[in-house]
C-alpha cells in the first residue's frame, strides 16, 4: 500500500452510529482519487464492513460509473430484481424504484441468488431534502444479537422466497430475467435451483430456499445474510398488504418470505428483526458527490424514506458464490 494510501487511512472518522467515514479532497479528479486510494478503501471495508467517501464531487454517471469500475474486480448485471431499476450504463444503475415514502428495510443485496455480489457502491448525485440515508448494519453483530433458537431453525430450515411475476407490481419477467421467452426463463431457474410454475393467466411463481446464515469467504465470520424481514408481507405498510391480499390473494403477492420447510413468519419475528437491525443501524444522511461502499455479505443496508428529489447510482461488484460460503442449507442446481 502506497503511503498516500495509508495516510487516508489516518482521517478516518469513526463514530457510534455512523457509518466510518473519510473526508477526501480530489482536486476535482475523482477517479485519479479513486485509483490511488483503492486499496486503501478496500482496507477500510474488510475491517469494518462499509465505508463513506465524502468530497468526490461525483456529478454524473459517466464519471461515477468509471469510479465504480476503478474500485472493483468487475461490476455485475443485475439478476432476479425485486424491483425495477433504470440502466445507466453496464452494471451502473438507479436505485430500485419504490415509494419513497416507504422505507426499503435491511437487506443483503441478492442474497437469494446462488451467486450474489460482495461488494455494493453507492454514489449521490442529488441528495434529498429530508431523510433518504442508506443506512447499514453490520451482520456479525445482528445474528449475535437474535435470540438463539430462532437463528438455529434458520440455520437448519433455512428461509423460502416465494415470488409471482405479473406486469402490474414488482419487477417484470423482463426485468427480472433479461428475457420473456418461457424457455429461457425456465432454463435459468433450472440452473439456479428455483422451482417454478406458470399460471393460468401467463403469470410465474417460483420459490427457491436458502441458507439464512453463512459464514464470510474471506474472514470465516458467521453473518445473518439473507432477505427474510425485507420480503416478507408483514414488512409491507398495512394498507398496501391488505390491498395486494385482495387483489392477488395469499399465494399471488409479489415476493414474501417463510421459513424454509414452509412454514409462515409471524409478524412477530419480522417486527423482532426489523428491530433488532434498527438497534444496531449506523446512519449519515447523503451529501451530493458521495461515494459509499459496503461489503454484502458482512453489512446489510437499507433505504430510509425521504423528500424531495433523490439520485443514488447502485452498482454490485465482485461477484461471489453461495457455495463458497459454507451455507447451512443445500440447495441443487439443475
Amino acid at each position: 500500500m502506497s503511503s498516500s494510501s495509508q495516510a487516508s487511512l489516518l482521517d478516518l472518522e469513526l463514530q457510534p452510529g455512523k457509518p466510518p467515514m473519510l473526508r477526501v479532497e480530489t482536486n476535482g479528479d475523482a477517479l485519479s482519487w479513486a485509483a490511488e486510494h483503492r486499496d486503501a478503501l478496500r482496507a477500510v471495508v474488510a475491517e469494518h464492513g462499509s465505508v463513506l467517501a465524502r468530497g468526490l464531487g461525483l456529478r454524473d454517471a459517466a464519471e461515477t460509473g468509471a469510479v465504480f469500475s476503478r474500485l472493483t474486480t468487475g461490476l455485475m448485471t443485475e439478476k432476479e430484481a425485486f424491483a425495477p431499476r433504470r440502466a445507466y450504463a453496464d452494471g451502473v444503475y438507479s436505485s430500485s424504484q419504490w415509494p419513497p415514502n416507504q422505507p426499503m428495510c435491511m437487506h443483503h443485496e441478492l442474497s437469494y441468488r446462488l451467486e450474489f455480489p460482495g461488494l455494493m457502491l453507492f454514489a449521490c448525485l442529488s441528495a434529498p431534502t429530508e431523510g433518504g440515508a442508506t443506512a447499514v448494519a453490520d451482520s456479525p453483530t445482528v445474528l449475535d444479537a437474535l435470540p438463539t433458537e430462532l437463528t438455529q431453525r434458520f440455520e437448519r430450515e433455512g428461509w423460502l422466497l416465494t415470488r409471482s411475476y405479473n406486469d402490474e407490481i414488482g419487477a417484470s419477467l423482463a426485468e427480472a430475467f433479461g428475457t420473456e421467452d418461457r424457455g429461457a426463463v425456465e432454463s435459468y431457474c433450472r440452473a439456479n435451483a428455483i422451482e417454478f410454475e406458470w399460471q393460468p393467466d401467463g403469470g410465474l411463481r417460483t420459490r427457491q430456499r436458502r441458507s439464512a446464515v453463512v459464514r464470510h469467504p474471506v474472514t470465516g465470520r458467521r453473518c445473518w445474510f439473507n432477505q427474510i424481514a425485507f420480503l416478507n408481507e408483514w414488512t409491507i405498510a398495512p394498507e398496501v398488504r391488505e390491498y395486494l391480499l385482495d387483489v392477488y390473494g395469499a399465494d399471488g403477492l409479489p415476493f414474501n418470505t417463510r421459513f424454509g420447510e414452509g412454514d409462515p413468519i409471524g409478524e412477530d419475528v419480522v417486527q423482532l428483526l426489523n428491530q433488532v437491525y434498527e438497534d444496531n443501524t449506523a446512519r449519515e444522511p447523503w451529501q451530493a458527490g458521495d461515494l459509499m461502499l459496503v461489503d454484502n455479505i458482512r453489512a446489510s443496508h437499507s433505504r430510509e424514506p425521504f423528500e424531495g428529489p433523490r439520485e443514488v447510482l447502485v452498482a454490485m461488484a465482485d461477484a461471489v458464490r453461495l457455495a463458497d460460503c459454507s451455507p447451512t442449507v443445500e440447495v441443487t442446481a439443475g
